[in-house]
């Protein structure tokens, strides 16, 4: 009876909250769905041409070649980050992780105006760079994709040092002191033992890095060059340029698919994680 009168409970409670999902959610989707396959009458020209548009194509590689190089330079120092705190005493450990959550407290807008003005021609970079090699040499890194990879790092970095972090965190000690006695080196535990046993972690940070990378609009739109255009910046130019909004809602269900792929893998991971817990 009690448990009758609590999930009863649960219930109303959650109502409030799937109304919410329902109508902030669930029904835009819905219409961005029929969007793309309704245009005065039903039809598949959106996804017609989300498969032929050479353009499509062209920013579908864009974004994917980008993402990948932001995770990856993500995936680097973050396990370099995630293993240094690991090896960090608790008490110690704080002030870092306020560190790198710092990105977090700051707006993406705000930080890629920054990053205009740090990259830029007149910025800290191009002066020391310029100073160093005595005027010989002023690096181009300002809208073009080297610009958008480090700004895309700076946003991502945060969601990949906290699951390898937690991986290297959870290890068993006992492991490495066993492997120390039998005469391994720092190199050969790390590559036997530390490596393997973070692996859901970094699994996981990829996943969420690379699903996220890939819906970023303001980063490539304020940091990169024409040549750098991702899909979500076609889909507003779709959207407030051509005024295509069937094929619009098509590259958008697209994008909405591809992450929707992703998101299960890495649910897959996590219960992995769960069960070698």
């Amino acid at each position: 009876m009690n448990y009758t009168l609590n999930l009863k409970a649960v219930v109303v409670m959650l109502l409030p909250l799937y109304g919410l999902l329902a109508v902030f959610f669930l029904w835009p989707l819905g219409v961005v769905g029929w969007s793309s396959i309704y245009e005065h009458a039903f039809t598949l020209r959106g996804y017609e041409q989300v498969l032929t548009n050479p353009l499509i194509r062209r920013v579908l590689g864009n974004t994917m070649s980008i993402s990948v190089l932001a995770t990856a330079t993500s995936l680097v120092l973050g396990y370099i980050i995630a293993l240094h705190l690991a090896r960090m005493p608790m008490s110690k450990r704080a002030p870092y992780l306020v560190m790198v959550m710092l990105p977090f407290w700051t707006s993406i807008l705000v930080k890629s105006y920054a990053f205009t003005v740090i990259l830029g021609s007149a910025g800290i970079i191009a002066k020391l760079a310029g100073w160093l090699s005595g005027d010989a040499w002023h690096p181009d890194l300002i809208f073009n994709r080297t610009s958008v990879v480090i700004g895309m790092t700076n946003y991502l970095l945060p969601f990949m040092v906290l699951p390898i972090l937690t991986s290297l965190t959870t290890q068993n000690r006992n492991l490495k002191f066993a492997a120390e006695l039998m005469g391994a080196g720092p190199f050969m535990i790390f590559a036997r033992i530390t490596l393997p046993l973070s692996m859901p972690g970094v699994i996981a940070g990829v996943l969420m890095c690379f699903t996220l990378s890939m819906g970023m609009y303001i980063t490539p739109a304020l940091l990169g060059g024409p040549r750098d255009m991702m899909l979500a910046n076609l889909i507003d130019f779709y959207t407030r340029q051509t005024l295509d909004w069937t094929l619009a809602a098509s590259i958008a269900m697209m994008l909405l698919v591809l992450s929707g792929v992703l998101i299960a893998m890495l649910g897959r991971v996590q219960q992995g994680k769960e069960v070698l817990a």
